[in-house]
């Protein structure tokens, strides 16, 4: 009732009076109206999109106020000490890893720029699921690092919260919850998924509910600790969640949440939780409402999930992957969380739901931005060590992890196929699965990981045995997985890419565990520890030997890569030895499960040989990805590292002659190890073998050398891990970083030790700064190792381990050889790989060096030198050098106990008859006379012509120790012997078994392998005399050492070298060891006799006679190259020679020469060579582009700066291109439309350039050309439709082909020749040739006067076509500046435009002036001749009316004009007029060729008119006194003599002149003057004169240069002005300059001056008023323009970022998601934005037709990258800003500061400005208006 009348009143009203009440010492009353109102507003039956119920939440939670006001004072109590901000997806935040102790520290932008971390390693990164910044909170990070506001711990000076301020908020907020909840639980129904919808609308009506959570929760702390208590209070959670009696809504709802629960499936889990719920409760699981609310988190799909507060919401929520909606809830949790992190109360809600959240995982269609989720949660509980353990004790949260984590995997396990397919017991994960494919297992494991980083739990891990026993049958389901088996008969069909998932899956899910714990277990005191999991991991390693059905033989061509649990024995055992002072013995199991563990490690190293030698080659690309990956950086040390170490410790401890003989049979050369020349081998290819031996070769290598795990410091490792990389390629640091394999230790979030990864680094690597290739690719800041790195520590093998491609072995031996070379150690030949000392072995690895000294290696050894030298098939360079590389190893390291083993040896069978005892430097010098082997019939081996005498035989017997069988038997039976422990038969009994075979010849019928047979061979060597006999064959010198060779040597070092020295190295070494060795060599040295092959010795004779036609085939081969460039090289002289042809006809002609040749033109398609005529005109191939550079320049030479914050701004109105259309449309207001269009310029913006590549080429040439382009469909970077192209020549990008004009008669002679004419003369022919105007034919070549439309030859055509390309090439917009758009004077202006656009651009090119003359790279690219040609043909369409011409103004003085009849708007006056559009005008519209001496006319003409110009100019700066005395002064001078050359007389007559009409000066009085405070002195005159004729000079001479090929001279800055007068004839060429240069001398009057000068001040002065007002501004044009710049940049790209990435788009003000910035006007827009689209276009589409003619340079704030738009095509052009290595940081991935690269941002400006992005750029896509 009561509350019926509440709702009626203001809720305003009704709010305060509650709170008044509610005040009271009895407040019973008012706790019983707020109660019955809440009833009321928030009943959950009412539909949850009526929003009345909030607003009168929140008029009673403000008690009366306004709600902004409320907030604005809860805000001013926020006490919080920790920043707590939270952030969504793609926030950007920064990780300090110097403050952080957690690696998963972040901060928001604020906190970190206002704390110092200067020097420190830290990077911004873009956060993927969102998350909250920890400044202040000192269990994450150092209170170093905390920012200003958080470091003053502000919570003390905040005042208390006063109690009534929040006290409507304790008794609404519950309720408010509690309501949402009841919400939630009603739209949960029993799991199916029709019901996904409706749980999906019930989110998306309570967006407003949950956002006004957000907003309480941004209040601050106050607001913050109300939510905490209402959420983790439990009895207000039993009250209203289970509902009291009456409310059955609730009862209903809370039924279904427990049978939510019951879902879950995880049985064991919940049972623990149901024993620790009370009864009465009904509700183990939960605590407060915090329960309730929890894991509405995993919905949210921008949020981190510390949302999964706890169990109803996650239920209802991610059941029915409702992720769409939710987004406010995420912080409400992650904010109280802040204040909760420590409220163990939750953590524990979190953990008993833990096992729910992991299902809902499983189910979720989008596991990977739910898993970010949850990870951000459960990142937040367990980084607190305190509440980890905690957990870890209270709630088995360890149990729970392993439990699920072995429910999860069980979900997806099969039978594994290993060994025994039929009878295999054991099951592996499926790689296939999505659970694996999509690493849904990854937020369990970092949890789990994260958990295990704590040492209080870890050991608590470590002590629980039940535990670790559950933990190995979760590795051992990996074990094995991902079974590769070899295809025999043909390719795999399907090539499946499970691979990565396996390898990815065994990282993260076994291999981090393990990092884990071993961190661990660094120390004595936790010996124990390692002997359990060592025990364990053998307890599971037999279960699965026994599960897979393994005996002692691995199940062939079958491979794979997943070996955790051997792994995790290897590195528990490394750990033991290095860190816990374990011996080793203790550790292992027996000689026989030793025998099992090395198979399968081994298997892998075999196979990664087979698959390099394309073994595995049907199986598809993918197993060769597995075999990189298996050794990549990121895996090896889990992977192979261990799998070698594992290796060497068996190698250790199993008898050496048993392991060897299983290597060699493991890689299946067992056969090719015999002394005969030919072999049968049963399971290789021939051509396989040779790689396969080297591959065990290379691997026995690596095994005895490798000392990572066996006694090498970590600083050592480091240090031989980054050589090894630097020493494959130069190295960016960043790449170095990630290639350097990291201890994956979870807790570091640093390569370990990174402190001394900086000083290492610096210690072997020089610094290479980032440098331009003349192509303009950019280079990167590199690393490079030091020369005595290169001298002294490359190691190839490691660099063999570690390299993923085989072509970086080979790019690291190359650069050793060049450094080689370089410093002049060794020149001739490649070198080899040097040998490198090792460190020595660990104590309980000694027994390692004992595979060196064993009789099998030796066995094999000597065979091997013997094959070599023999020069035996498939024996190869490599294959030596590892040879030689093993006995150098076995030299170095002796076996101690060499006596005791001396005499049971004797007494061994079978392979003693090859050497006396296992030591090898007594068997170097050991003498092998025969060798028994079994040979194919067929080999040259065996003796045909006869039975083999008795006497042989019996010598045989005689020497019966050293007679051997085939070492096929041999090795295989040492194994089996060594395995079964069977008593190996006697020697005579094993040579019986072969006798007989011998002599009998059998027919053997065709087809059939060759039959086996027995023969002796005589020998006679020992190692050493091979060792010196291919010393020999390698220098081929027959006594290549002398006998006294030793003594010679001395002890200069044999490190580098290529196999001789090699060679040398051993035989010295062995000398010194062993006195008998010493001995032996002199002998051997002493009596050296060619090397004689026992039988026939053709096999080296066919050699040589093949190494000679390989020579003379590269001979001849050498010559034709040579040939070839020569060719190539002429042409291309001639080619590049066509830059202007004009010019070269020019050439210094005396008068008496006459040429009668004609320009000759290559054609770069059909060769042929000859000059351009009407019918089959040749052209240049040219790109036309609209380009806007111009139009950019600026008055002043800075460049202006970016904005970076809203104070700073840029103005475009100061730019060229904006000056010039103010003064066209200031002209077209007050004069006649067709003369504005003749006296200025257009093309500043988007004038169209013209540039070539200087090739030729016939136009129908070129047309098949495109014809062809246009069929191939290959993808080509152009669009030929477009009609673009590449130069068939050069490959520069062109789009269009510029005629040139036909050759030169000789009529070109008189053309150039000087003569005296006189000036009046020379102005009247001028006249005279514009009379004749539209007269003219087309071609100069026929001189036939009729019309130019009856003459259409091939050339007019192509001509035609060039001007409609030009006009195509830019927009409209940039072509219609006159009244009426499409009129003649329209077209007449833009056609001469563009001959202006050209010659201003080549000027800007040429550095703004002309000072450095001569021929300049850009002249090179310009065709100004040819194009003037075609222009002028153009021109020639449209005629001047005479009575406007301007020629007769400027050279008479006209009768007193009467004003113009037909038009009531007068002409343009002259001074207005733009003297080098006029100078354009005249030249193309007069008959060409036009004579040198006429443009000399027109250009003298004109300079008297911009004389005048610049005079009129000047005196409007002058103050009224200053404009006083100049006009008298001239006056006065004005009768003296030459007066028409003295600008005294001229300026004072211009003034007196132009102050006839008062309204000239006085317009705008105050402001010209008050810039030049100082006085003109007639210097500073003189200098402003010549600086405002200067540009017009200098487009003169470029005409000149162009059109009659007159040089170019330089000169000083200072002589430009005189020197060019003098070029262009405007003065006589004096010996030296006259001292002060007068540019009055330069005035040549054809008719009085001051008559012409009155008349064109006449006109101005004769303007009407209104005009009169606006003629001053366009009287002070200012011709002087600056060079083009891009924006200047700030130098750290920080700046640009903070203030950009979250700015609003002008146009759609919203943030785009794209930011860009153009870096020539400073515009921001919205890179792909759709919000910004017009017509369809995009907003940098548009943009960079607006503000560059089609040519954009835009920064991408987000990618710190520059991409060029140019046209319909786009390319990424690299960055600008490089970090502190010199490296580009493309999408910010790694965060590092970034700063400005100066060179570079001048190469981007340079290639802007000389227009050079199509040529220098290479990867062009179209960019479908889509940017």
């Amino acid at each position: 009732m009561m509350a019926a009348l509440l709702l009626r009143r203001d809720k305003k009203s009704t709010a305060a009076q509650l709170k008044a009440d509610l005040n009271r010492t009895d407040n019973s009353f008012g706790v019983r109206q707020l109660q019955e109102l809440l009833d009321c507003v928030l009943n959950p039956e009412k539909p949850a999109a009526d929003t009345e119920a909030l607003d009168w939440c929140k008029c009673l939670i403000a008690g009366g106020e306004g709600f902004e006001e409320f907030c604005k004072t809860v805000r001013s109590y926020d006490n919080a000490t920790l920043c707590g901000l939270v952030w969504t997806a793609n926030f950007v935040a920064y990780r300090c890893r110097t403050c952080g102790i957690s690696p998963c520290m972040s901060l928001c932008a604020e906190c970190f720029n206002n704390g110092d971390h200067t020097s420190h390693d830290f990077n911004m990164f873009r956060s993927q699921a969102g998350g909250a910044c920890d400044c202040g909170d000192s269990n994450v990070m150092r209170e170093t690092g905390f920012c200003r506001r958080h470091r003053l711990r502000t919570g003390e000076n905040v005042p208390s919260v006063p109690r009534d301020l929040l006290l409507m908020s304790e008794m609404v907020l519950p309720r408010f919850i509690i309501c949402i909840i009841q919400y939630l639980r009603d739209g949960y129904t029993e799991p199916d998924t029709s019901t996904e919808r409706d749980l999906q609308k019930v989110l998306q009506q309570l967006e407003a509910q949950i956002s006004f959570l957000e907003d309480l929760t941004k209040m601050g702390g106050a607001m913050r600790t109300v939510l905490t208590k209402i959420l983790t209070n439990q009895e207000t959670f039993k009250d209203l969640s289970m509902g009291q009696e009456g409310n059955l809504y609730a009862k209903n709802n809370y039924e279904k949440y427990l049978s939510a629960l019951k879902n879950s499936g995880l049985v064991s889990v919940e049972e623990k939780a149901q024993a620790e719920s009370s009864a009465e409760a009904g509700e183990g699981v939960s605590t407060g409402p915090l329960g309730l609310l929890g894991a509405a988190a995993p919905v949210s799909p921008d949020e981190p999930s510390k949302e999964v507060f706890s169990s109803e919401d996650g239920y209802f929520s991610s059941e029915h992957a409702a992720r769409s909606r939710l987004q406010g809830m995420t912080p409400v949790f992650l904010h109280c969380e802040t204040i909760m992190n420590r409220t163990i109360t939750f953590t524990k809600t979190f953990v008993q739901h833990y096992a729910f959240i992991m299902k809902t995982l499983m189910k979720s269609h989008e596991s990977d931005t739910m898993s970010n989720r949850i990870v951000h949660i459960s990142v937040q509980l367990f980084s607190n060590e305190e509440l980890a353990r905690h957990v870890t004790e209270e709630c088995q949260l360890l149990d729970i992890m392993v439990t699920v984590l072995l429910y999860m995997m069980e979900s997806c396990l099969i039978k594994s196929e290993l060994q025994d397919e039929e009878n295999n017991r054991h099951v592996v994960v499926n790689c296939g699965e999505a659970l694996l494919k999509n690493n849904t297992y990854w937020p369990l494991v970092s949890d789990f990981i994260n958990i295990l980083s704590h040492q209080s739990v870890a050991k608590k891990f470590l002590e629980d045995h039940s535990l670790l026993m559950l933990w190995m049958s979760f590795v051992s389901f990996f074990q094995g997985m991902n079974l590769n088996k070899r295809e025999l008969s043909e390719h795999v069909e399907f090539e499946s890419q499970t691979y990565y998932a396996a390898f990815a899956a065994e990282l993260e899910a076994c291999a981090q565990p393990m990092w884990g714990l071993l961190t661990h277990c660094k120390v004595k005191e936790t010996q124990e520890y390692t002997k359990t999991v060592v025990r364990y991991c053998l307890e599971t390693l037999q279960i699965w030997f026994d599960a897979i059905g393994f005996v002692d033989e691995p199940a062939p061509n079958q491979v794979t890569f997943h070996l955790p649990l051997h792994r995790y024995y290897a590195m528990f055992l490394s750990k033991a030895v290095k860190c816990q002072g374990l011996d080793l013995d203790s550790l292992l199991p027996d000689q026989e499960m030793l025998m099992k563990i090395m198979v399968h490690p081994l298997q892998i190293q075999a196979s990664l040989s087979e698959i390099h030698s394309n073994m595995w080659v049907r199986n598809g690309l993918q197993i060769k990805g597995q075999a990189m990956t298996y050794v990549q950086s990121h895996f090896c040390n889990s992977m192979i590292d261990p799998d070698i170490f594992l290796l060497q410790v068996c190698a250790s401890r199993l008898d050496p002659d048993y392991f060897i003989s299983s290597v060699f049979e493991r890689f299946k050369v067992v056969d090719l190890l015999t002394m005969a020349s030919v072999h049968q081998n049963a399971v290789l290819d021939s051509e396989q073998e040779r790689p396969m031996l080297e591959g065990a070769l290379t691997f026995l290598v690596i095994l005895c050398s490798l000392r990572i795990h066996l006694g090498m410091a970590d600083d050592e490792i480091l240090r031989a891990e980054m050589v090894s990389q630097l020493c494959m390629n130069d190295r960016t640091h960043s790449s170095l970083l990630d290639l350097i394999p990291e201890n994956p230790n979870p807790k570091s979030g640093i390569v370990p030790g990174s402190c001394s990864f900086e000083e290492m680094l610096s210690a072997v690597a020089d610094f290479k700064a980032p440098v331009f290739e003349p192509g303009g690719s950019m280079q990167q800041g590199m690393y490079t190792p030091k020369a005595e790195v290169w001298e002294k520590e490359f190691d190839p093998i490691m660099v063999v381990l570690r390299t993923v491609y085989r072509r970086d072995v080979q790019s690291a031996m190359d650069r050793y050889s060049a450094f080689l070379k370089q410093s002049g150690m060794h020149t001739t030949g490649n070198p080899w790989p040097p040998y490198k000392e090792r460190t020595p072995l660990h104590p309980c690895y000694q027994g390692l060096d004992r595979l060196l000294h064993c009789k099998t290696l030796h066995i094999v050894i000597f065979t091997l030198l013997y094959k070599i030298w023999l020069d035996h098939s498939n024996m190869s360079e490599h294959v030596l050098c590892m040879v030689l590389y093993l006995i150098e190893l076995g030299l170095d390291n002796q076996v101690q106990d060499d006596k005791e083993d001396e005499e049971p040896c004797i007494e061994e069978h079978c392979h003693d008859s090859w050497f006396p005892g296992s030591n090898l430097l007594c068997n170097l010098h050991h003498v092998i006379n025969y060798v028994r082997v079994r040979v194919p019939e067929t080999a040259p081996e065996v003796k045909r012509d006869r039975e083999p005498p008795p006497s042989t035989s019996a010598e045989a017997s005689s020497f019966g120790q050293n007679v051997r069988e085939a070492q096929v038997f041999s090795l295989v039976a040492e194994r089996r012997r060594k395995f079964q422990e069977i008593i190996n038969r006697s020697s005579s009994e094993a040579s019986q078994a072969v006798r007989p075979k011998s002599g009998a010849t059998r027919w053997v019928p065709p087809g059939t392998p060759p039959q086996l047979v027995t023969e002796i061979l005589e020998i006679r060597e020992s190692m050493l005399s091979l060792l010196i006999k291919l010393h020999q064959k390698l220098s081929a010198k027959q006594n290549s050492l002398s006998a006294t060779w030793l003594e010679d040597a001395g002890a200069d070092s044999h490190a580098h070298g290529d196999g001789i020295t090699a060679i040398e190295r051993i035989l010295t070494k062995a000398a010194t060891r062993s006195r008998q060795s010493k001995r032996s060599i002199q002998e051997i040295c002493g009596k050296v006799s060619p090397p004689v092959a026992p039988k026939k010795n053709s096999p080296t004779d066919r050699k040589t006679d093949k190494e000679e036609r390989r020579l003379r085939a590269r001979e001849r081969q050498q010559k034709l190259l040579a040939e070839f460039a020569s060719r190539q090289k002429s042409f291309m002289e001639t080619a590049m020679d066509v830059e202007s042809p004009d010019a070269e006809a020019a050439m210094d002609l005396g008068a008496s020469e006459v040429i009668e040749s004609e320009v000759l033109y290559d054609c770069v398609i059909c060769g042929q060579s000859g000059p351009s005529t009407e019918d089959r005109p040749t052209g240049l191939v040219v790109l036309l582009q609209a380009s806007s550079v111009l139009g950019h320049r600026c008055r002043s030479d800075e460049a202006k700066k970016l904005p970076t914050t809203d104070e700073e701004h840029i103005y475009p109105g100061d730019t060229c291109g904006a000056a010039h259309d103010v003064r066209l449309s200031l002209m077209q207001r007050f004069f006649k439309d067709s003369s504005c269009l003749q006296s200025v310029s257009i093309g500043w913006d988007g004038g169209v350039y013209v540039q070539t590549c200087g090739h030729t080429l016939h136009i129908d040439c070129h047309k098949s050309y495109m014809e062809s382009l246009r069929n191939d469909q290959v993808l080509q970077g152009f669009s030929v439709d477009k009609g673009e192209f590449t130069c068939p020549l050069c490959r520069q990008f062109a789009n269009s082909v510029l005629p040139c004009r036909p050759g030169r008669s000789t009529e070109a002679v008189s053309w150039h020749m000087p003569n005296n004419k006189k000036t009046s003369v020379l102005v009247k022919e001028v006249a005279d040739l514009q009379e004749q105007l539209g007269l003219f034919p087309v071609s100069t070549a026929v001189r036939q006067k009729t019309p130019p439309s009856l003459t259409e030859s091939n050339l007019s055509k192509e001509m035609e076509l060039v001007i409609k390309d030009i006009k195509n090439t830019t927009q409209r917009k940039y072509m219609d500046y006159g009244r009426n758009p499409g009129s003649p004077d329209n077209d007449f202006l833009f056609m001469y435009s563009v001959a202006r656009t050209n010659l201003e651009l080549e000027l800007v090119h040429r550095g703004g002036n002309l000072c450095s003359g001569g021929a300049s790279a850009t002249a090179k690219r310009s065709c100004l001749n040819q194009l003037f040609h075609v222009l002028a043909m153009h021109m020639r369409l449209y005629s001047i009316d005479s009575a406007y011409n301007p020629w007769t103004r400027l050279t008479q003085v006209a009768p007193s004009r009467e004003e113009c009849l037909d038009d009531d708007r007068p002409e343009v006056p002259m001074l207005f007029r733009d003297c080098p559009s006029l100078l354009i005008i005249f030249v193309l519209t007069m008959p060409q060729p036009l004579r040198k001496e006429h443009f000399i006319c027109l250009v003298r003409m004109l300079y008297n008119l911009q004389y005048t110009q610049a005079l009129a100019a000047l005196s409007a700066k002058f103050s009224p006194e200053e404009r006083q005395a100049w006009s008298t002064s001239g006056a006065l001078k004005k009768n003296t003599f030459n007066a028409e050359k003295s600008y005294e007389a001229l300026l004072g007559h211009v003034i007196a002149e132009l102050s006839k009409e008062k309204t000239v000066y006085e317009v705008n009085t105050e402001e010209p003057y008050m810039l030049s405070s100082s006085v003109w002195s007639p210097q500073s005159i003189e200098y402003s004169l010549q600086q405002f004729c200067l540009p017009y000079l200098r487009l003169s001479c470029l005409l000149l240069h162009h059109l009659y090929g007159d040089n170019l001279s330089g000169c000083s800055e200072e002589d430009e002005f005189s020197s060019l007068a003098t070029c262009v004839g405007l003065l006589a060429p004096a010996p030296q300059p006259s001292n002060p240069m007068h540019s009055a001398a330069c005035l040549d009057w054809m008719v009085n001056a001051f008559d012409l000068m009155t008349q064109w001040c006449s006109e101005v002065t004769g303007l009407s008023d209104t005009q009169a007002e606006q003629s001053m501004t366009l009287l002070v044009q200012d011709p002087q323009w600056a060079s083009p710049h891009l924006l200047c940049l700030p130098d750290n790209y920080n700046i640009i970022f903070q203030y950009y990435h979250r700015k609003a788009c002008t146009a759609c003000k919203k943030v785009p998601k794209d930011p860009a910035l153009c870096l020539v006007c400073g515009a921001f827009v919205c890179l792909k934005g759709l919000c910004c689209k017009q017509q369809g276009i995009c907003e940098c589409v548009l943009h960079s037709q607006h503000c560059g003619a089609a040519t954009g340079i835009f920064l991408l704030i987000n990618a710190s990258v520059i991409i060029i738009i140019r046209g319909h095509r786009f390319c990424l052009w690299g960055s600008v800003y490089l970090d502190a290595h010199g490296e580009e940081d493309r999408d910010l991935r790694r965060g590092k500061p970034l700063f400005l690269c100066e060179e570079r941002y001048k190469v981007l400006e340079q290639q802007w400005v000389l227009h050079t992005f199509d040529h220098i750029n290479k990867r062009w896509g179209p960019h479908y208006n889509g940017l």
